[in-house]
């Protein structure tokens, strides 16, 4: 019986050492798991396990020290009346221990430890405080490592939720009206052979995004024209240059041609160069005012785009794909444009440009967007296709191309996105853009039924079904719709002028 108390309370007394050893070590859990065994072992287990997640990202939100060569984490230190709370509670822990193990030494006559383990109590207060301190300091700062983690977690799984449509949420913007059922009717009057296009103006066609490199970027809505009678030119700008830039250009290029023509300027922007043109008119009305009657906007992030969105933002999808740095390279060092032309159609760069320039109320304005056809067909055939021109890298010969033709299923690639989108975000789009981000406020907005993607509008296809109206028509119709609605609106400005 003595010796097996003896055993009992040398195997006690061991507990305890390891307990007291185990405080003073740098552990990440607060004092309170010291008191039972299984939290003590939860907490260890969840110290490493805190390490392990932390250490896969490198951009917590933990202050670090500037002139810390360690590179230790600053926190803030407790106040003294939490550090007396805190020693108050381990001597109060241990001086629980200590009744148990003087018991079980009482039982088989040992002397009593008390004195001597109560005054390495006291002697060793200092430094317990110090350990608790640290401790407490520890558990605290895993909280920001934590809330960094569900940050960044949250960011990239909301992606650009809280963006789309974001136009229509802000209550000071002009509401749009409806202009489906006119469009639709002027478009079957052309489609009979009946046109009301006016040669009084210049029509002026921006194209978008990668246009420097698609040689049939708008070719057959000119020809349409031309052989109608009409002045219409192809602006040809940098597409992959800022919005800024191409603002700027486009403003050189109006006002050129109402010089040479002295006929205002109607302007059809399809993608970015919708949103190119908007700009234009926003950044230099002053000077444009006279030269300008309308702007048709065709499938344009006015409002930006998930797709460019998702790809630069920190937080999002292109942090762990690197499909920012791919873009990056095929932008910037395979055609030689700027990565700035694709931030400029994010969500942010829009918000931003917006907030300081507006189209104006006087200008005529519709919206077009579509929504693309996602069905198993279209992914799988070349329903549409795109032509384009890249640069060659091998040494040229005399007499050799510097670009290389390239044909791509873009009908495929855009149903592909559209899908994504509509999986992702419940998002309506015409694979690059959602359609309420392409209603630009205060405009008249065309919403046909017809399934067309974003390319469709410019590019030629291998099945274009002649019961339906073709891009050329489409943009036919909608130039004629907004000579209306600018017929409209000056005698909405002459009534309230009088």
């Amino acid at each position: 019986m003595d010796s097996s108390n003896q055993r009992a309370a040398e195997s006690s007394g061991a507990s305890f050492l390891a307990s007291g050893d185990a405080l003073r070590n740098d552990r990440l859990f607060p004092q309170l798991f010291t008191s039972v065994p299984s939290l003590n072992e939860a907490a260890s287990y969840l110290a490493e396990t805190t390490s392990l997640f932390t250490s896969c990202f490198s951009d917590f939100s933990v202050d670090r020290a500037p002139d810390d060569p360690g590179g230790r984490e600053m926190v803030t230190l407790v106040s003294e009346e939490t550090r007396g709370q805190l020693d108050s509670n381990y001597v109060s822990s241990r001086g629980s221990t200590l009744s148990r193990v003087e018991s079980s030494y009482a039982a088989q006559g040992a002397p009593s430890v008390h004195d001597e383990i109560a005054t390495g109590l006291i002697g060793d207060s200092s430094q317990n405080s110090s350990v608790l301190v640290n401790t407490a300091n520890s558990s605290q700062s895993s909280i920001p490592i934590f809330q960094g983690l569900i940050e960044r977690v949250r960011r990239t799984v909301r992606g650009s939720a809280d963006d789309i449509g974001w136009l229509q949420r802000t209550s000071d913007l002009p509401p749009v009206e409806d202009g489906n059922e006119r469009f639709v009717e002027i478009l079957d009057d052309i489609r009979h052979g009946l046109r009301r296009l006016p040669n009084t103006v210049v029509y002026l066609l921006v194209p978008g995004l990668f246009s420097n490199h698609s040689p049939l970027y708008f070719v057959g809505t000119k020809t349409r024209f031309s052989k109608m009678g009409l002045t219409c030119h192809i602006a040809k700008i940098h597409s992959e240059a800022s919005v800024e830039k191409n603002a700027k250009e486009i403003k050189d290029y109006i006002e050129e041609i109402y010089w040479g023509s002295r006929k205002r300027v109607l302007l059809l922007g399809h993608s970015k160069g919708g949103v190119d043109a908007a700009a234009a008119l926003s950044m230099y009305w002053p000077d444009l005012k006279d030269k300008v009657a309308g702007l048709a906007l065709a499938q344009s992030p006015y409002g930006g785009t998930p797709i460019a969105s998702d790809i630069l933002r920190e937080g999002q999808l292109g942090d762990y794909v690197n499909i920012r740095k791919l873009m990056e390279i095929l932008i910037c060092k395979v055609i030689k444009g700027d990565l700035q032309a694709l931030e400029d159609i994010t969500y942010d760069k829009r918000k931003e440009f917006l907030r300081k320039w507006h189209l104006p109320e006087e200008l005529p304005v519709v919206s077009f967007h579509t929504e693309a056809n996602t069905s198993a067909v279209a992914l799988a055939t070349l329903s549409q296709v795109a032509q384009a021109e890249l640069p060659m890298f091998a040494p040229l010969s005399a007499g050799q191309p510097a670009t290389v033709p390239v044909v791509l299923p873009s009908g495929a690639v855009m149903a592909a996105c559209a899908q994504l989108l509509q999986t992702r975000y419940g998002e309506k789009s015409d694979g690059l853009v959602t359609c309420r981000d392409a209603e630009v406020p205060g405009s008249i907005v065309v919403r046909p039924k017809r399934k067309l993607d974003h390319g469709w509008m410019v590019y030629s296809s291998l099945n274009d079904d002649q019961s339906e109206a073709d891009a050329s028509q489409v943009c036919e119709a909608l130039l004629t719709l907004l000579v209306e609605v600018g017929q409209k609106k000056r005698h909405q400005l002459a009534m309230k002028d009088e």
